[in-house]
């Protein structure tokens, strides 16, 4: 992982689309069907809207049926962090950038194999670098 981003809110608030922010900063959702990459089959590396590191390729990009788009693995294990997460009265995984701490989404333990993981993830928190 490379180094760490760090920067101020009013930094973020900036950078940031008013949804961008409130998705990866304020932990944030955004509704269902409604992201630029719930559907999305285009072939690429999806990188973090806050900091662009490299989070999930398209080849692990699945359509779960859940309204965001779902991963079964990040591209490395180093660069997405999971914590226990138990707002709104549940019990959940959270998924976060390991290098700027932005709120990615969920982690479900009912994704296909082999990994059996579904990174549920908001596109509000993605950037989708295209194939060449």
């Amino acid at each position: 992982m490379a180094n760490r981003v760090t920067k101020s809110e009013a930094e973020w608030r900036r950078e940031l689309t008013p949804q961008q922010y409130h998705v990866t900063r304020e932990k944030g959702t955004e509704p269902p069907f409604s992201g630029e990459y719930a559907d999305s089959e285009t072939p690429g590396l999806y990188v973090c809207v806050c900091c662009a590191q490299p989070l999930f390729s398209s080849e692990t990009k699945y359509h779960s049926g859940s309204g965001w788009p779902s991963f079964w693995m990040p591209v490395d294990t180093e660069c997405v962090r999971c914590e226990r997460d138990a707002s709104h009265g549940m019990q959940r995984i959270e998924a976060l950038c390991n290098r700027c701490d932005a709120h990615l989404g969920h982690v479900f333990e009912d994704g296909p194999p082999p990994t059996g993981l579904r990174f549920c993830i908001n596109s509000a928190a993605l950037k989708l670098v295209e194939e060449e």
